[in-house]
């Protein structure tokens, strides 16, 4: 199934896993990284549910960088290999 979901998203992954030479990974780095994941995605949900309830259209840009960025960071952080999680993080 993680294989799958791999070959999916691989052109994301890719821009993420390139790269030579050392870098700086620790395991927290990973779980931070999923938990900062799920904050967006749940502001991304307040966001659109408060657009909703007060009928404005201009919610659903918030709403859109909101998930496609928790989006990002569950996809990184559940995904991607030590040296993507790094790289997210600016580590090397």
């Amino acid at each position: 199934m993680k294989s799958s979901f791999r070959a999916l998203l691989s052109p994301i992954l890719k821009l993420f896993e390139s790269g030579e030479g050392p870098y700086n990974y620790k395991k927290s780095h990973r779980t931070i990284l999923n938990v900062v994941g799920c904050l967006f995605i749940l502001l991304s949900l307040v966001t659109v549910a408060g657009g909703l309830a007060s009928s404005l259209m201009g919610a659903i840009i918030p709403f859109l960088v909101f998930f496609l960025g928790g989006l990002l960071c569950l996809v990184i952080g559940t995904l991607g290999t030590d040296r993507a999680v790094a790289k997210i993080w600016g580590t090397k």
